[in-house]
């Protein structure tokens, strides 16, 4: 990988399903899964889950633009949650599972809006995914990283997790990293 990697921050439902997704595609370095958007600092999983703190479940995600254009993540991002449901995804329900891109730059801004206005000009219902500056972002509980990997029995991972990772692979499989294509 490059040494000039870039930084997105995404949200879009429950963390540990775009932390398993983003995992997998080529030009991916980290991912790190996080709260950003509310006021106060450092908050707790209980305090983000109880939808008082303002925070949004998120991926905090280091790339290789060289490999993986931030274009292509965010097609892929909207690709597999549902952009518009206010506050929802799926039974996941509360401000903490807005979909919400916190931009790094005007560029990811403009790329972000971009995206939008074609998807929606492409049939798309119309989308409700904030657009905000990047804001400060809080790592979540260590239990919560690289959960699908280490928890792929549990029952919301093989009934919401696993088929996010499955359309990600029919969708964008030629952007899969290579042990992940089978």
């Amino acid at each position: 990988m490059g040494g000039n990697l870039s930084v997105a921050t995404l949200g879009g439902g429950c963390f540990w399903c775009l932390e398993a997704v983003f995992l997998r595609l080529q030009g991916v370095a980290e991912v790190v899964s996080g709260y950003c958007g509310g006021p106060g600092p450092n908050p707790s999983y209980r305090e983000v889950c109880s939808g008082d703190s303002g925070h949004a479940e998120v991926v905090r995600i280091r790339f290789d633009p060289e490999q993986l254009s931030y274009r292509k993540l965010l097609e892929a991002f909207f690709a597999i949650h549902d952009p518009t449901t206010p506050d929802r995804q799926g039974n996941d329900v509360g401000s903490q599972y807005r979909s919400v891109i916190f931009c790094h730059s005007p560029e990811q801004e403009a790329q972000a809006r971009a995206l939008m206005r074609e998807l929606e000009q492409a049939g798309s219902a119309p989308i409700v995914t904030q657009v905000l500056p990047e804001a400060p972002f809080f790592r979540a509980e260590a239990y919560h990283q690289d959960y699908f990997a280490r928890n792929p029995g549990q029952p919301y991972c093989q009934f919401v997790v696993a088929p996010k990772v499955g359309k990600l692979a029919r969708n964008f499989g030629n952007l899969l990293k290579g042990e992940t294509r089978g």
